[in-house]
């Protein structure tokens, strides 16, 4: 598969994207089950790095991932494309990093405002799921090291 320009700017998401332009799907497999399970998220590019991370609670989609990481990212506004990319585990240093941005994003008055408070950074830290997403493709990855962080 070959990604065109369109598809790469659909995934340079930032602090400044809407909520549809960062809200994608994935498709994981069942940990116990094998079964494709298609769930919406929100997709979130750190320095030049694409991640995955949810509210601090237990969440089936990063269980699945841990158990089987190869996943699907389907695009959906804007671009449609189907994705197949890897979960990879991120380590302390890049998790503090990550989830500093993303709550950087969460409580920002127009997000906050919908959640109905601001989100604790020692809470996420300790309990939200991470993966950072390594796409198949080689393009999308020469992307990820190429474009400005």
């Amino acid at each position: 598969m070959t990604v065109d320009d369109a598809v790469i700017r659909a995934l340079a998401v930032g602090p400044d994207s809407s909520r549809d332009e960062r809200t994608i799907d994935i498709t994981t497999l069942g940990r116990r089950t094998g079964t494709p399970r298609r769930i919406e998220v929100w997709l979130h590019r750190v320095d030049g790095r694409w991640y995955l991370t949810g509210m601090p609670v237990p969440r089936s989609w990063y269980a699945n991932l841990r158990a089987n990481p190869r996943f699907v990212v389907h695009l959906k506004h804007g671009v449609k494309a189907d994705l197949p990319a890897t979960a990879v585990p991120v380590d302390e240093q890049t998790r503090r990093h990550v989830i500093t941005a993303v709550l950087d994003l969460q409580n920002r008055p127009d997000i906050a405002a919908r959640v109905g408070r601001r989100q604790d950074f020692d809470v996420w830290f300790a309990r939200s799921p991470l993966v950072e997403i390594l796409f198949d493709d080689e393009q999308l990855r020469a992307a990820s090291s190429t474009r400005p962080k």
